[in-house]
């Protein structure tokens, strides 16, 4: 993990306890007036425990293992759309998979992802400045973006350092 205030590991084995991720959908929920439903807080669970990103297909399977039943695809995506509205998971757009989210900013804020390709660790950073970046090189080019998604591949710090004797 890099050494500043902003930068976030997900549910890697040295990231941040799934726990986390729950308290915060808790009080985001409370906040805004939303249902942490029993199907919700299943998902986000699930999604909190995993140590890289994770599939609609891969959770259902999880959620069966667990509880002996199979939800829907449906009923999944449409936790995970409802998840992601409310900045309480990320989709990493290039495994087209997601991972939960335990950090107070708002679904439309820009996020750098950075990948580890060793371990499959996400963390995430601020992108406000790229985001300024990236909409003024839209607005000069008469563009208006509907999604932004930046994601960085390479090593974690845990996985780059030298193995210890």
């Amino acid at each position: 993990m890099l050494k500043t205030r902003h930068v976030h590991d997900h549910a890697c084995a040295h990231g941040h306890p799934p726990a986390d991720a729950l308290k915060v959908a808790e009080a985001r929920c409370a906040e805004r007036r939303l249902k942490l439903t029993p199907i919700r807080r299943e998902v986000l669970e699930h999604l909190a425990a995993s140590p890289a990103p994770i599939g609609a297909y891969d959770l259902i399977e999880k959620m069966h293992r667990a509880s002996g039943r199979r939800p829907a695809p449906i009923s999944v995506y449409r936790v995970l759309d409802f998840l992601l509205e409310a900045g309480l998971a990320h989709r990493i757009e290039s495994r087209n998979a997601y991972v939960a989210c335990a950090h107070r900013h708002e679904a439309s804020d820009l996020v750098v992802f950075m990948i580890c390709d060793t371990c499959g660790c996400v963390s995430e950073a601020s992108g406000a400045p790229v985001q300024r970046d990236l909409a003024s090189i839209a607005r000069g080019a008469g563009f208006k973006p509907a999604t932004q998604v930046v994601e960085m591949f390479g090593r974690c710090e845990h996985c780059a350092e030298p193995a210890k004797a």
